[in-house]
């Protein structure tokens, strides 16, 4: 790695692609499940950390979903929050626009309510003390079907102040996005910022369909992209953000090593990459490992992260004035 590591850590972040309940530490967990007497079927820290071997996204899907359910109260929300929020500010990220799984929730019999309220009482007091800027997407999980997608909305409008936008999530390989076309349609229809995950494990067709079918702003992963030249064409004119997640990437074998990854060839298509930890407690870190991994593997120009970083800042929805106070933090750095 040419440069140096304090240069990474400098770099003003932006996180786009990050699911609160894939920062669940294992000790964090541990410590939930002793709160709400909850029995894990590790013994040990340890032991469940060497669960984290995952050899497709199922894997790791079936592993997350089983820690979420230590999530029982308000505080246990905010604890988890605040904890990745800590991490931020220690490697300099500045705004966080992060995904929450309310079905995950809501169908273990946790009322929306206290997960929203947890979760946000958390980054006001992230902005307010640690001046991280953030916005909060909820994401339908695709494995379930449009009906409970549409019934999450509902649930959502007492709230719809504390939401930024709406995204979709969980398993990619058999849910194409055209299943969910009416609820994105309604959240469209109330006023959301829209986005998806696509061309992750999927093909390269998901991505088309989250662009015409739903309508979003931002493509979650979408390195599959490259398997269609007129697709990479069309990204690359309309400079739609694509929220690229290296270490996740790896682990779960969309890429065997971080050698491979095609990072770089989406920078020289002019795509609009940014980089993001995706469910860092999981993936073997959070934003400056990420950085730092691909450093090393792949070992970017000064220029190429400036583009990184100056991608995240235009493609968050965070306010013009935001936008411009991160701007002149990354440009101090060159």
């Amino acid at each position: 790695m040419t440069l140096a590591t304090d240069f990474l850590h400098a770099l003003p972040k932006v996180e786009l692609h990050m699911h609160i309940e894939g920062s669940l530490e294992p000790e964090l967990m541990f410590r939930l499940a002793q709160r709400n007497n909850i029995t894990l079927p590790y013994d040990s820290v340890d032991a469940l950390r060497q669960a984290y071997d995952f050899s497709n996204l199922q894997s790791f899907l079936d592993l997350y979903y089983q820690g979420a359910n230590v999530l029982q109260s308000e505080q246990d929300f905010f604890d988890l929050t605040w904890a990745y929020l800590q991490r931020c500010r220690e490697q300099n990220v500045e705004h966080v626009e992060i995904f929450f799984d309310p079905q995950t929730h809501t169908d273990r019999g946790i009322p929306f309510e206290t997960v929203i309220n947890g979760l946000t009482r958390a980054l006001e007091k992230g902005e307010q003390q640690l001046g991280i800027s953030h916005g909060l997407i909820l994401c339908f999980l695709r494995h379930l079907s449009e009906e409970s997608a549409l019934a999450t909305l509902e649930q959502a409008k007492p709230f719809r102040e504390k939401i930024l936008g709406i995204g979709l999530d969980s398993s990619e390989l058999g849910h194409p996005p055209e299943k969910f076309q009416r609820a994105f349609a309604a959240a469209q229809a109330q006023g959301y910022k829209l986005v998806a995950h696509a061309g992750e494990e999927g093909p390269a067709e998901y991505i088309w369909q989250a662009l015409e079918l739903l309508k979003v702003q931002r493509i979650d992963h979408g390195v599959a992209c490259l398997q269609d030249p007129e697709l990479v064409t069309y990204l690359a004119e309309h400079q739609i953000p694509l929220t690229v997640c290296p270490n996740s990437n790896v682990r779960l074998r969309v890429f065997d090593t971080m050698a491979d990854h095609n990072l770089k060839d989406l920078l020289d298509k002019d795509l609009k990459v940014t980089l993001n930890s995706d469910d860092p407690a999981y993936f073997g870190g959070y934003m400056l490992e990420n950085y730092a991994n691909v450093q090393n593997a792949l070992n970017l120009s000064k220029e190429q992260w400036l583009k990184l970083s100056a991608n995240a800042i235009d493609a968050s929805f965070a306010s013009d004035a935001r936008k411009a106070e991160l701007y002149q933090q990354l440009m101090e750095l060159f």
